[in-house]
């Protein structure tokens, strides 16, 4: 079984006992707590049986547990410059994810 879900405008496959890096919940996300996301956009159930939503199903559901509030992703170089001008930039960006495990699917 799998779900489509869609987790602060990214959309994600959803399988049970499966771990997401989805962008940063915030402080309202402790490790240990359990998150359910609700927009589900399509769901497969074990006997094949393929549900879509128009947007999202109704009733279904993703229930996930937090392990790690926040982990940074790999570095980013944003490098900018315009030739025979003197204009150089470089920075630096690191993502902030939440790791997640799937516990289950409604559906």
């Amino acid at each position: 079984m799998y779900a489509i879900v869609e987790i602060q405008g990214q959309q994600f496959k959803a399988e049970p006992e499966k771990f997401l890096y989805v962008h940063y919940l915030g402080d309202a996300a402790k490790e240990g707590d359990t998150v359910e996301f609700d927009r589900v956009l399509l769901a497969q159930a074990d006997d094949n049986t393929v549900k879509v939503g128009a947007p999202v199903l109704d009733g279904a559901k993703v229930v996930c547990q937090v392990l790690t509030p926040l982990v940074k992703g790999e570095k980013v170089i944003v490098f900018k410059k315009k030739r025979r001008k003197g204009y150089r930039r470089k920075n630096g960006h690191r993502q902030f994810f939440t790791k997640v495990l799937i516990k289950e699917v409604v559906a």
